[in-house]
């Protein structure tokens, strides 16, 4: 192993995911610009395999997939990128496919399962996580060859990072090796958490009395073996998480989807017998909408109540910034100007009147406003075209049934009506109103870090109410998932349970689970938490990353204001490099930190192509920050 030296710049990035590995990216296509003087030894820390990292490792269910297109992930700049360093264009994962199949890319896949997908990936295909992790090691192989450093592999935890006397950084491995560093990258990805305390006392009561219960958990590390034929399992959340779990088991355990023999273009379940009997419910009562496969039939216009030029102005001509007073009235109105622009001007003939004639009706009233929703009465006349922003967030608000039988008809009608308006032709504008969502996510990111938020706005407006909002549009299941669904639930497989779902433990002892749409509850042994833990920095299940903030070098955000005090969980990292801000407020002098447990903006790991990827900018961003550092280093080592 390379020892760090006078002669080296020695930096340690702990996690080998898609994060970290972007910035080894970004730190080879900025070394000929900034030449840090010495040679560069990188040590890549991660108990899991480089490039996929925890969340994309190969080693999980085959039919686990991503919810996103093939064409739209990319893990490489282009030409939209605003960045200070190169742009160095490679192909997004389609694109790799096409090229490892035509020998462009010289690569033997030995998973005879992947290789098969790799042969018949299209453009529109949701690829499995393993064939993603395929192209994410890829990735990390050719950053690493571009790299004019040596790269050392540690497949360990760090437990914890110090300063050194002289101010290098000692990385302590769960091996008990030690690591003697100039600079120190936390780019650990998603982390799980310690339980909550509603968690662990649910996990106590399952202890106690012979129940199970699974806390919130990423679907592909969570142990549902105890889990029995047939038995009743309480799953609250309907979210990605629990598409997953659902996918496990039933098609995990055997089960197989075939053309349905009654229902032309449906789907029919059979049950290999060894399913559990899944009953669903969540906050809204129902899965978030599907992905969509029609096309634009009007141009897509641009945008006009919300864009990053109003969002900059909005900033500057206020003292605070409070998300859902100032901008969220404004990013709704874009989603309406989306929305019915291609319902007046891709389809005219399911409206009354031209597109000029209902642009004022928009320009003139609130979102909201009983005038904007009287002219969208008169001008479309089906209803099923109408968009009601409230009613479409919380569908089955204020709605009852008489019985679950009706429950189940009622959701299967729901997600049918999803299924068909995300997919006929006639029904674009629901592509309208993701494109909307979309580009007003990418222009709010010229304002997220803004310090004029109010503390609530910083705490859970734009973190978890907007965050949920954009992702129940736009970060839903492929649609062949929500077929499935259907199936299962025609089969009995699933049941439905209903919007504001309360769960409470019974010392009879069972789980009980109720909602406000049907009378009764039902009762179960097995209670699962479908969704991601919360990601806090000092409740992470990492320990470098709890032992930086319990340590004080590292601090969480803490917000206040006259309506709202507390912290938000997040480590604190400076706008512009990610330094980590110790907790007088300076920036560590050696620390850095990008990923979901920071307070800067959410951006995920990789991205769309064509869309100035705000991952890649922040990774450009922190590998130049490193190497800059890097040249101070060496001039302060150098001799007078």
């Amino acid at each position: 192993m390379p020892e760090a030296t006078a002669a080296t710049l020695s930096l340690a990035v702990l996690g080998a995911g898609p994060r970290g590995v972007g910035v080894l990216e970004r730190l080879a296509a900025n070394l000929a610009q900034l030449d840090p003087g010495r040679d560069v030894v990188v040590h890549l820390v991660d108990p899991h395999p480089p490039g996929a990292g925890r969340i994309w490792r190969r080693a999980q269910s085959p039919l686990l997939k991503l919810n996103s297109m093939a064409r739209d992930v990319t893990m490489f700049t282009d030409e939209s990128c605003t960045i200070d360093g190169p742009v160095l264009p490679g192909p997004s994962l389609v694109e790799w496919a096409a090229q490892v199949r035509s020998g462009e890319i010289d690569l033997t896949i030995d998973d005879p399962v992947v290789a098969h997908e790799l042969e018949h990936l299209a453009a529109d295909s949701f690829p499995t996580r393993r064939l993603q992790s395929e192209y994410l090691a890829w990735f990390y192989r050719r950053a690493v060859a571009a790299l004019p450093a040596t790269v050392v592999e540690h497949g360990a935890v760090a437990v914890r990072v110090d300063d050194a006397a002289d101010g290098t950084q000692t990385v302590t491995l769960d091996s008990g090796a030690t690591l003697d560093v100039d600079i120190v990258l936390y780019a650990l990805g998603h982390t799980g958490a310690a339980p909550e305390p509603q968690h662990a006392a649910l996990t106590e009561f399952a202890h106690e009395h012979g129940l199970l219960y699974i806390a919130p958990d990423f679907t592909a590390d969570a142990d549902t073996s105890a889990i029995v034929a047939g038995e009743p399992v309480i799953v609250r959340g309907m979210g990605l998480a629990a598409v997953d779990l659902t996918v496990l088991l039933t098609e995990g355990r055997g089960g197989r989807f075939v053309p349905s023999s009654t229902l032309p273009g449906q789907l029919d379940y059979l049950p290999s017998g060894d399913e559990p009997h899944l009953l669903l419910g969540s906050r809204r009562g129902v899965p978030y909408h599907s992905k969509i496969s029609s096309t634009l039939a009007g141009p897509r216009p641009d945008a006009r109540y919300f864009t990053a030029a109003v969002a900059k102005e909005l900033e500057a001509s206020n003292d605070t910034l409070d998300f859902r007073g100032d901008v969220w009235p404004l990013i709704a109105k874009e989603l309406l100007w989306g929305y019915y622009h291609e319902l007046f001007v891709g389809h005219p003939d399911r409206v009354r009147v031209p597109w000029e004639s209902f642009v004022p009706f928009l320009d003139r009233y609130r979102w909201n406003s009983s005038r904007l929703r009287a002219a969208v009465d008169a001008a479309v006349p089906n209803p099923v075209d109408r968009l009601d922003l409230e009613r479409f967030d919380r569908p089955l608000d204020g709605e009852r049934v008489a019985s679950r039988a009706e429950l189940q008809d009622k959701l299967r009608y729901h997600i049918g009506l999803d299924l068909h308006t995300r997919s006929a032709p006639e029904h674009s504008a629901t592509l309208g109103l993701f494109t909307s969502a979309l580009y007003a996510l990418f222009d709010l990111g010229t304002i997220v870090d803004s310090p004029k938020w109010t503390a609530r706005s910083r705490a859970y407006d734009l973190p978890v109410w907007w965050q949920n909002y954009f992702s129940y549009i736009a970060s839903g299941p492929p649609a062949h998932r929500l077929d499935e669904l259907l199936a299962l639930s025609r089969a009995g497989v699933v049941e439905f349970l209903g919007p504001d779902l309360t769960v409470r433990a019974h010392p009879a002892p069972y789980f009980a689970a109720s909602s406000p749409i049907v009378d009764g509850e039902v009762r179960a042994r097995v209670l699962v938490d479908a969704r991601l833990p919360v990601t806090t920095s000092r409740h992470s299940d990492n320990p470098a990353l709890r032992s930086l903030v319990e340590s004080g070098v590292g601090g969480e955000e803490l917000v206040a204001d006259a309506d709202f005090t507390g912290s938000t969980g997040r480590l604190v990292v400076r706008v512009g490099d990610a330094r980590v801000i110790t907790p007088d407020g300076s920036p560590h002098p050696r620390r850095f930190a990008v990923g979901p447990y920071t307070n800067a903006p959410f951006v995920g790991a990789f991205s769309r192509p064509g869309t100035n990827a705000v991952s890649f900018r922040e990774n450009d961003r922190v590998a130049r920050a490193v190497l800059e550092l890097a040249r101070s280093l060496a001039r302060e080592l150098s001799p007078a």
